[in-house]
């Protein structure tokens, strides 16, 4: 009888705790359980004295003396104070599906409505029109050698065709494009240029125009907003200082109201002084926005001596404005440099908003600023790592090392295969968040989370790489495509919080209390200066805090204990078993970050490494939600699902290392072996992706694909083999169209009856021996040449290089013609020789025409014959 007693309680416990049931209900529940054991011989006051007490909390008034107040003070002392700052930054944002990963009980609904990649028909009209045109004008090395600046033609391009107001309405001049546009036009002008790409950004980022158009007065935005559309004015915004850096809201830079002559009269205005760094488009800025502690000594303004931090808008030719040096910034070519100024006196209009928004300045950016770290820097990270992958599959396919494509060895496919996972990845982060976006959020805490997590990927994606390519990648010049992103990849991880604050202070500390759902509630009543309300709030929302604090202790274990498989999902297919290990983490997720938070209080801060590994946490949670969401999104492509497993394996095993370092590290010896039980019952086992897997991954990208296509959607893409990019792509069509007979040619040269030798044409000799006939030679030369276009570096004369080398001068730039269609594959196939299309991939071949190739080798090749060889020249002294 008391075993079964016991059993009952253990089923009614987990039941009410994962039904996170009233208080009333767990009254009437041990007053069950009481009498059950006065049945079973157990003395009636002890067994009915949990359901007296619990009885005795549910009266509202008894409850706040005996239990309410005493909490209340208790966790006032160890719960972290919110500074104003940091309570302007936690109101200007808001909380969507990240409030859902903390509840630890994920409502799908909430995540698969959002919708999907969605633009108009203009907007991808601007994508196939202006934005490839713009493409087309970009020659990086041009750009980062020779000019360290964008060509003229380009600046004006951009500027006459509204990249720089993309996100100002239709109604002020701009293009009105929605988030997700703006985010695949940055992301096809940065996989052409890291720099241009970052120009085109800034301004639709943080900047004058989005504060203008939300908080400007009617004045301003009629003064500004349509020249600013048009590129008649370059906006840049300084908020980072020498001694400010990531701490932005300590910067020192000030404004003091005072009265001063402005035209000639006599105005109320502020004299501004500051010291700012880092500020991209500031060199060649007409419009400088900036960031100040705004003071009032004599309360002119009737809002008090300390007013806080207020924007103002200043011409960049203002009296006293000190701009136009410049910065080099991992010696990339986008304009950046600092700006000074020293009791600059302004008008009260040149304030953004005006009076009105005086002191509002840090609420204002954190609205801006999480909006566009959402859209511009996962831009940046995602096309890099897409490129990245673009690049690498078909230097992988085309470059051999042992008779074999280096892409088939084990020890590149690895790297190679995570490009593949984090295209897939990254790419469906980006296009949830952007949507989330358009659909009124302002996710601050994922757009923190998202910025570090894809601009860390991305210096890692650059690194794999460069190692595949090896030698190739390390000499630069203008046949390298990969060491511009490689070289910029630390701006990204520096710029809107360096990833290391990010990581470690900003995401899982802002994430607790924005989207924890009673946490920020209990703070607020805390810090409620009237007491009585105060503390009536904090009973409301510390008896919430309970039910959910139990329902995470039941719900962990129990799914813990059953494997996930009484989890929630939204389908029955082959994924849905990562639903469930989603809800499964997200509810471990609850539980940790609840009694983390509770226990480190306001040290929080500074145990940094633990804050940093629940935002790793949060991050792969999120990132493995997009990765179901675009298998949704697209269609359940069954080809797809492949990278997803590898990716969800990954992600699981990388929570669960999450997951025991905070546990080894939590400084309460009682508390973290509680939460090791709740979250491993039988140990955490989890394994990332099996070497098979990777291999097979890797392998899928080494041919012509529509899958290699859609892994790397959005990269700017040609097939011209002059262009440093597009020789890739001519080089891979022709390699797997020699395939076939590049395998009798291999197996000669393995038997010795051909030798590679540079003496020798070991094609005329291939011929000779009746290996080859003369159109498979053709092939295979054609394959052969694009093969050593592929594999050539860069190198110069003496002295080219040099800071005094004048470059000869270059032809006028014609007038850009209308952009015409790029080559498609059977326009490039139309090229090889005769008889080349048979030896395509099937994938590629099915959708030629019957007539497709053109007959260039209408005779057997002639023999070769051997040129005299010049006399080298004499060295340069």
């Amino acid at each position: 009888m008391t075993f079964l007693i016991l059993i009952i309680a253990i089923v009614v416990f987990f039941t009410l705790a994962l039904r996170q049931s009233p208080l009333w209900q767990w009254v009437l529940a041990m007053l069950v359980f009481g009498i059950l054991c006065i049945i079973n011989g157990a003395g009636w006051f002890w067994a009915l004295l949990p359901a007296i007490i619990l009885g005795v909390l549910t009266i509202k008034p008894i409850r706040m003396v005996v239990l309410s107040s005493w909490v209340f003070a208790l966790t006032k002392k160890m719960l972290p104070k919110v500074s104003s700052t940091e309570q302007e930054a936690l109101d200007a944002g808001t909380v969507g599906w990240d409030a859902d990963l903390f509840s630890g009980r994920p409502k799908w609904d909430n995540l698969l409505n959002i919708r999907p990649l969605t633009i108009s028909d203009e907007e991808q009209a601007f994508l196939d029109n202006e934005t490839e045109q713009a493409c087309e004008m970009i020659d990086d090395w041009d750009t980062r050698n020779n000019r360290a600046d964008l060509s003229p033609e380009l600046w004006q391009f951009l500027k006459d065709k509204g990249f720089l107001g993309m996100l100002i309405s239709k109604e002020h001049g701009g293009l009105g494009f929605c988030a997700q546009a703006q985010s695949m036009i940055v992301s096809k002008i940065a996989s052409r240029s890291v720099a241009a790409g970052i120009t085109v950004m800034v301004p639709n980022s943080l900047g004058p125009g989005e504060l203008l158009e939300k908080y400007g007065t009617d004045s301003q935005k009629k003064k500004y907003l349509r020249r600013l559309a048009e590129g008649k004015e370059v906006p840049c915004f300084a908020l980072t200082g020498p001694t400010a850096g990531s701490d932005a809201a300590g910067m020192p830079d000030v404004g003091v109201v005072t009265y001063g002559t402005y035209k000639g009269k006599k105005t109320l205005g502020v004299n501004l002084s500051w010291d700012k760094r880092y500020i991209t488009l500031a060199p060649v800025s007409t419009l400088l926005g900036l960031a100040v502690n705004l003071f009032d000594p004599e309360n002119l303004l009737g809002k008090g001596e300390n007013i806080g931090i207020t924007l103002a808008l200043v011409p960049s030719d203002y009296p006293g404005v000190e701009i136009g040096l410049r910065h080099y910034p991992s010696r990339s070519a986008f304009m950046n440099g600092p700006t000074k100024g020293k009791d600059v006196f302004v008008p009260m209009e040149f304030l953004i908003g005006g009076v009105e928004y005086a002191g509002q300045g840090w609420r204002m950016l954190m609205e801006c600023l999480s909006t566009g770290r959402a859209i511009s820097l996962p831009a940046i990270g995602t096309v890099s790592i897409k490129s990245a992958l673009r690049t690498t599959s078909a230097y992988a396919r085309i470059r051999r090392q042992f008779n074999i494509p280096i892409g088939i060895m084990e020890g590149v496919a690895d790297p190679l295969s995570s490009l593949v996972k984090d295209a897939y990845m990254f790419e469906a982060s980006r296009v949830l968040t952007a949507s989330m976006v358009d659909e009124g959020e302002k996710p601050s805490v994922i757009s923190a989370l998202l910025k570090y997590r894809t601009t860390e990927a991305m210096r890692d994606r650059n690194n794999d790489a460069m190692d595949i390519h090896g030698g190739r990648a390390i000499q630069d010049g203008p046949k390298n495509y990969l060491f511009s992103s490689y070289a910029a990849t630390p701006v990204a991880i520096t710029v809107e919080g360096a990833n290391i604050l990010t990581r470690t202070l900003i995401t899982f500390a802002q994430g607790s209390l924005r989207a924890h759902p009673y946490l920020y509630s209990e703070i607020q009543a805390l810090q409620n200066d009237d007491k009585e309300e105060g503390l009536n709030d904090f009973d409301k929302a510390f008896g919430g805090h309970v039910k959910y604090m139990l329902g995470n202790i039941a719900g962990s274990f129990f799914h813990a204990i059953t494997f996930s498989k009484f989890a929630s999902t939204p389908f029955d297919h082959d994924l849905a078993k990562y639903y469930k290990k989603l809800h499964r983490y997200s509810q471990s997720f609850a539980l940790v970050a609840d009694w983390v938070v509770i226990y480190l209080g306001g040290a929080i801060k500074r145990k940094q490494m633990i804050s940093g590994r629940m935002a790793d946490i949060l991050s792969d949670l999120y990132l493995m939600s997009a990765t179901l969401k675009r298998f949704e999104d697209e269609g359940r492509i069954k080809e797809d699902v492949q990278i997803i497993e590898a990716i969800m394996k990954d992600r699981i095993a990388a929570i669960e290392s999450s997951f025991i370092g905070v546990f080894r590290n939590l400084p309460n010896f009682f508390l973290r072996n509680i939460m090791r039980v709740l979250v491993f019952p039988f140990g955490a086992h989890a394994h990332s992706a099996s070497d098979k897997e990777n291999t097979k991954l890797a392998r899928l990208v080494l041919s012509p694909s529509e899958l290699r296509d859609r892994l790397t959607h959005g990269v700017y893409l040609t097939f011209d083999p002059n262009d440093r990019t597009g020789v890739l792509e001519d080089a891979l069509l022709k390699v797997e169209a020699a395939k076939d007979i590049e395998s009798k040619f291999l197996k000669a040269i393995k038997k010795g009856t051909l030798t590679r030798r540079l003496d020798r044409d070991i094609f005329e000799d291939a011929i000779a021996a009746g290996i080859l006939n003369s159109n498979e030679v053709a092939i295979m030369r054609a394959a052969d040449a694009a093969t050593k276009e592929v594999v050539k570096v860069d190198d110069f004369e003496a002295g080219e290089l040099g800071q005094n080398y004048t470059p000869p001068k270059k032809k006028p730039v014609a007038k850009v013609k209308p952009v015409a269609k790029k080559a498609s594959v059977k326009q490039v196939v139309k090229k090889l020789p005769v008889k080349a299309e048979q030896h395509l991939p099937a994938k590629v071949k099915k959708n030629l025409p019957a007539k497709t190739t053109k007959k260039l080798v209408k005779k057997p090749a002639k023999k070769a014959t051997k040129k005299p060889v010049a006399k080298p020249k004499k060295p340069a002294k």
